[in-house]
Order: structure tokens, then sequence, then C-alpha cells
């Protein structure tokens, strides 16, 4: 096990707290010490739900280790029955908890409550939150729907004359990404499609509600980090087909009507003919072919870095230098997009690396997490948050999708946005020196930005005559440095060079330095170096 200071993903119980929170009338309950009750907050203070999560700690401190902590569970258990009366029972334990080996699922037997309990069995120094949140989906899908299963072989009854065709939306849960609002947008969609929703899970489903997963025709997938095991599973009991295409970008919003239309036999000619979508267009407006080609580097979630990049390629030109993800069970899917760019991706969970990466490729836009805000902040490089681990600002009390076409037009508002904020960063700094702006003036969007080393002299030095061997002076000639290093008046000139193309310019520039021996840039090193790449 690794400490670091952020984590990209928590342990899977976590996870499981994003089933039981996003469900109604289910309670988990957690084998855990007096320390591990912090994921409380994830969901009153991050996601600022109304309501704590429908979680019960056991809570046990260090003198109880002593004693007959499985006595404790069974405590808790019973008494979170007969308090809360919920429809379904979770039971597992923490990262901390797991080692005592007391067995939640095995005690709750013993106990017979007259509700079904689900035991999770989540391996915490294996495997993370997303696939604890996927995993703890999947069995409850499977325990309580599985009843309903239909006998090997039996064949499935067709839709009945004049009824409209039915699906299930799978994966939207709670402390996701903009999933409440991704929700209603696709829901609004399959409307307009003539689709009817049987049941939207696990976000805002009951028990009973998955017990009725199996009344679809097939399962719409938003979130494969969380569905795709259970929609897999479906497939194989009930003959359900599930959707592959994701609707992040107006392209993919076309590719997924197509795909839903398909199954469900249907004509989407109407609602693609009606497709409501600003972005298209804005993007080939006059306002926005100065940001074509801008480098990105795209990080995130396997699910949005993917739907990310192709965005940001396909629809609003600009060119993915950059794309990786913490996902490490979605490492081919990410791999294979990286292909399309010629780019290697970068499957890694430590943000110093991350970090490492983006300093550099020194691109122009990040879309990534809130690690990489905080990266891009100090970089001083715009940023977009596309997926989480997200923090407060993130669960904005607007409507904000970042699915369907109105999400395609939030993603070029959350996208474009900081590059024009970036422009004007560069305008003030051309001319600070006029009387309307001061060196004290409110720090930017963009905090305090990195910058090129400086050698500063307030007083100039006078050189001492040191005697040179001949033989060392030949070496002294030749010898090539590893950096070089910006002198003051050289950095002054380099912050007048628009923001866009600042980035490939000082690398052109120490490029040509370091090549050249020169171990100090000055102005005229800055405009040979521009002369030279400029044939």
């Amino acid at each position: 096990m690794q400490l670091t200071l952020w984590t990209y993903e928590g342990p899977p119980h976590v996870g499981a707290m994003r089933i039981a929170t996003a469900m109604k009338d289910v309670h988990y309950v957690l084998h855990a010490p007096q320390g591990d009750t912090y994921a409380d907050l994830l969901f009153t203070m991050i996601e600022r739900n109304a309501k704590r999560p429908p979680v019960t700690y056991t809570t046990f401190q260090a003198r109880d280790l002593g004693g007959d902590t499985a006595e404790l569970f069974k405590n808790a258990a019973r008494e979170a029955y007969a308090r809360f009366k919920p429809q379904a029972m979770m039971v597992g334990s923490s990262c901390t908890a797991e080692l005592i080996q007391d067995d939640p699922g095995g005690l709750c037997k013993a106990l017979n409550l007259p509700i079904p309990v689900v035991a999770l069995e989540l391996p915490s120094y294996q495997r993370k939150e997303n696939w604890g949140a996927s995993e703890t989906f999947y069995q409850m899908v499977r325990a309580l729907a599985g009843p309903n299963a239909p006998a090997p072989g039996t064949t499935k009854p067709g839709r009945a004359a004049g009824a409209r065709p039915r699906c299930n939306i799978l994966g939207p849960a709670a402390l996701g990404f903009r999933h409440r609002d991704d929700l209603r947008e696709i829901s609004g969609l399959l409307s307009k499609l003539g689709i009817d929703i049987n049941v939207v899970a696990p976000l805002g489903a009951t028990a009973d509600d998955l017990s009725r997963l199996g009344d679809a025709e097939f399962n719409v997938v938003l979130y494969p980090e969380i569905a795709s095991l259970t929609a897999s599973w479906l497939t194989r009991t009930f003959g359900q087909p599930a959707t592959k295409t994701i609707p992040i970008g107006a392209g993919a919003t076309r590719d997924f009507i197509k795909e839903v239309a398909q199954l469900a036999d249907i004509d989407p000619s109407e609602v693609l003919a009606d497709a409501d979508s600003r972005s298209p267009w804005y993007a080939k407006s006059v306002d926005s072919t100065y940001l074509t080609n801008k480098r990105v580097f795209v990080f995130g979630d396997a699910t949005h870095a993917v739907a990310a990049a192709r965005v940001a390629s396909q629809e609003l030109g600009f060119q993915v230098v950059g794309i990786g993800t913490y996902s490490r069970e979605f490492a081919r899917e990410v791999r294979e997009a990286a292909k399309l760019y010629g780019v290697e991706a970068l499957i890694c969970d430590d943000y110093l690396d991350i970090e490492a990466k983006v300093a550099e490729l020194q691109p122009e836009l990040v879309l990534g997490t809130q690690m990489e805000r905080h990266i891009a902040k100090r970089l001083g490089i715009p940023c977009a948050v596309i997926s989480a681990p997200v923090h407060v600002q993130d669960f904005p009390a607007r409507y904000s999708p970042q699915m369907g076409f109105e999400g395609a037009n939030v993603l070029f508002d959350t996208w474009v946005h900081p590059l024009m904020m970036g422009l004007e960063e560069h305008l003030i700094g051309m001319f600070r020196g006029d009387a309307e702006f001061h060196e004290d003036a409110a720090p930017s969007h963009l905090g305090g930005a990195v910058t090129p080393k400086t050698v500063m002299a307030a007083q100039p030095v006078q050189p001492e005559t040191v005697v040179v061997p001949v033989e060392q002076a030949a070496a002294n000639e030749t010898l090539t440095p590893q950096e070089a290093t910006w002198g003051l008046d050289a950095e002054k000139e380099l912050r007048k060079i628009p923001f866009f193309v600042r980035g490939k310019a000082k690398r052109n520039t120490e490029r040509f330095a370091i090549d050249r021996g020169v171990s100090l840039i000055t102005v005229e090193t800055l405009y040979d170096a521009k002369a030279h790449y400029g044939r």
C-alpha cells in the first residue's frame, strides 16, 4: 500500500456506500472501527445531500478487539433493521475491519432477518471505489432480480401490438459527476424517441424496482465503470441487449440515438432532425476558429476520458497530446482510444506522475479531475473538470449535464471559456505597464503560474580573472548544458507571446539554446530561435 496525499478513488466500501446512498429503502451495515466513519462527509459536504447516507457503523474501538466484535456487529445489524425498516440490507467490512475476519454475511444469516440481506466481499487491499460500486450493484441486482429470471431456454415474449418499447437506465449513482443532470437529459431524449423507462438504477431505485429489471426490452448503460458488469449479467439472464455508446458530445449523442432506435426497432429520423445543440455551430464560428489545434491533455475515469478526447478532437478541433485514466479495469479501452490520436495512454493513479506528464507535454488546456485542476493551476494552464473525483463546486445548483445535446453545449462553454480567459490573461500581461494595471492587482483565475527560471542580478558583478589551461578551455567550448536558464529580459519578452503558443515558443527556445551550448537565454537567443524554427 502506498501512502499519498491525494487519491483518485477511495476503498471499495466507499463504492458500496455510493450504491446504498443512491437507492431508496436500502440500508448498509458496515463493520468498521471508529476512524472509518469519515465517508459521511463525501455525501453531506461534497455532494450536499440533504440527509446522511443510510449507513450504520459498528464503530468498534481498540479496547473492543479483546472482546467479541462479532457480537457488536450482530447487535448493530439487528438495531439497524428495527430502526430503519429497510426493504433490503447490505452488510460488509471496511478495509480495517476486514483484517479481523468476522464474516458479516454469515453473522447476518444467523439473525434470520425477514428481508433480503446481501453480503459484500470487497477486497480492500486489491480493489478500489469504482470496482466496489460495480460489484455492489451487481450483487444487489443478482439477489433481487435473480429469483424472477426465466428458466434457461425460455423464449422471451415480444412486444405487444401498439405498446411502446421499454428500457432500463443503468449506472447513475450517488457522488457521481453530474449523474443526476445526465439522467434528466437522457430520460428526456428517450421520451422524445417514444421509449418508456422501466427502471432507473441504482439512483432512486428501491429493492422492488431491482426485482423488475427483467421486464425491460433492453438496457441503456450510461456509466460502464458502475453498470457494465450488471448489464452483462442481465443480457445473459434475461436476454436484454445493452447500449455501448456513451452520449457525451453532439456526435456521440447522435450515434447513441441511432443505437437505441435500432434496439427499440423505431425510426429516429424525427428526433435527429430536431437535435437542439448549439455547440457544433459555435465550434465553427469565427470566435472559435483561432482555438483550432490547441494542445489538450485529457485524464479521468475511462468513460469520460475517452468521450472527452473524441469531443475535443472531432468537434472542437483540438489536438489531443495526451490521454490517461486511473481506471485500471478499463485500461484497454483507453489504450485503444490513445491509438486514434497517436499518443501513448497513461494508466496511472499517482497524481505526481500525472503532474510530471502535464509539465512535460505543456498542453494549452487540461481536461481532468479535481487533481488535474490543482496541477494545472500550479503550472498556469487553463483547466476544465470532466470526471470524478470532484469537489463541491462540481455539484452545481444549476442544471449542467455532460450528456446529450444540452450536455454538448455545457462542454463547449466549460472547455472553451478557460481558453478565452487565458487570452484575457495574455492581454492583461501585455498592458500591465499602463497606469490602469498594477502588479498588486487581484490574482487571476489561473493563480500562481510556474514561470521560467529567472536569473536576477540587482548589481552587475565583475568577473574575476581566472587562468584556465588551454586543454580545459577547449573542453568548455564543446560542453553542452543539460538545461538553459532564462534571463530576466528574456522572460519578460516570453510573456508577451500569446498564451496559446507560449509553451511551444519556450520549448523551442530551450531546445535551440541547449543544442548550441547556450546556458543563459537572452532576448537575442529568443529571437534567434524564432528565426531558426520559422524557416
